[in-house]
């Protein structure tokens, strides 16, 4: 690990002074991936799902997988009004914390097949992403490690578990553009606590989707730290990781995101100020951009009690101006929902659309 440099990074010596370093954080360059990623500058997050049908932000993992039922399902219709937004890239959550997946997995009978939509027969990401092909979009996916369903769960058995549906959605599809990985679990409370294979969830990726950008809980894109559409006034591309004398990349990424001392949850992760802590210290200088996420509406998925809570034109675009102004990514949250008007301000656009069913 410390005989070359990866990609997108440069390593840090502690024998390096702090012009060095600085020298190092201007020549620090993107992988082709994550320039071409940056370039989308405005992508969908659509939050579907067993939670759509019951109203709820997060499922028990023990719902009726018959309740499932999206009879008016037309994603090339998501497709084209996310473009006439300006958007160019759709993330689909194929399996979110309830564990719940919207293709039909060999690994789980928690899914589609077992649902009441097209007796069973039907998969929401072939469709999906088959639109996003035809409108000439991107597709990613959002598969949640963490789940309620499967019972497994909290066991080294449940690293296998993900990375057989991780390698079902990497190859299913067509090419991926991003893999969204929430690191987020709910069940520590409960005494169920999973150790993520982080490196080798990377690494099945890597090995079946080179292209595809891995986020949040990967190496190539960060979160900005909230879910309020905020960056922060310097988004920053190149920011240090702080390593063991091994190289321990893994970890300097986890410690990225986790503790009292999160790096992004700071606002300041770039300044030569900054760069000043990683003098005397092992490190690297990665190209790690910002992507900013936020919702349309307070939650993710789709309630009815939220149809007065649209946010304003005026504020989308000012958050989009913030976040991509200011150098991240932005990745707005529209969700299908139940009915079939649905307000969709952003941009200029003004229009009444059926997302879903």
């Amino acid at each position: 690990m410390r005989e070359r440099d990866d990609d997108n990074s440069v390593i840090i010596y502690p024998s390096d002074t702090l012009e060095e370093i600085v020298y190092k954080a201007s020549n620090v360059k993107p992988a082709e991936r994550q320039l071409l990623w940056q370039e989308l500058e405005f992508a969908a997050f659509i939050h579907f799902g067993m939670n759509t049908f019951t109203a709820c932000e997060l499922g028990s993992g023990k719902e009726d997988p018959k309740v499932f039922n999206p009879s008016e399902f037309d994603p090339n219709q998501w497709v084209e009004i996310l473009k006439s937004a300006g958007m160019k890239m759709l993330i689909l959550t194929a399996k979110h914390h309830d564990g719940f997946c919207l293709w039909p997995s060999d690994y789980t009978e928690y899914s589609v097949k077992n649902s009441s939509w097209k007796s069973g027969k039907g998969d929401v990401v072939e469709e999906v992403a088959d639109a996003c092909k035809r409108g000439n979009i991107k597709f990613g996916i959002y598969l949640s490690p963490w789940d309620r369903h499967e019972p497994t769960y909290g066991t080294e058995e449940y690293n296998t578990y993900f990375k057989n549906q991780l390698k079902e959605l990497l190859t299913r599809y067509g090419e991926i553009a991003e893999v969204w990985l929430d690191g987020y679990c709910g069940e520590e409370l409960n005494g169920k606590k999973q150790v993520y294979d982080w490196i080798g969830y990377w690494e099945l990726i890597r090995e079946l989707q080179p292209n595809a950008v891995i986020s949040v809980c990967g190496p190539d894109v960060r979160w900005c730290g909230n879910e309020e559409g905020k960056g922060r006034e310097s988004e920053w591309s190149v920011v240090f990781l702080e390593e063991n004398e091994k190289g321990n990349i893994v970890n300097s990424y986890v410690n990225f995101f986790y503790g009292p001392n999160a790096v992004c949850l700071q606002q300041d992760i770039g300044s030569r100020k900054v760069l000043s802590k990683a003098v005397g210290k092992w490190g690297r200088l990665v190209w790690y951009p910002s992507e900013v996420d936020v919702s349309i509406r307070p939650c993710w998925f789709y309630r009815a009690d939220q149809d007065d809570k649209v946010k304003s034109l005026e504020n989308l675009l000012n958050i989009y101006f913030e976040s991509v102004g200011g150098n991240a990514v932005l990745l707005l949250n529209v969700r299908p929902r139940l009915v079939k008007n649905f307000v969709f301000p952003i941009y200029n656009v003004n229009c009444r659309v059926r997302l879903c069913c």
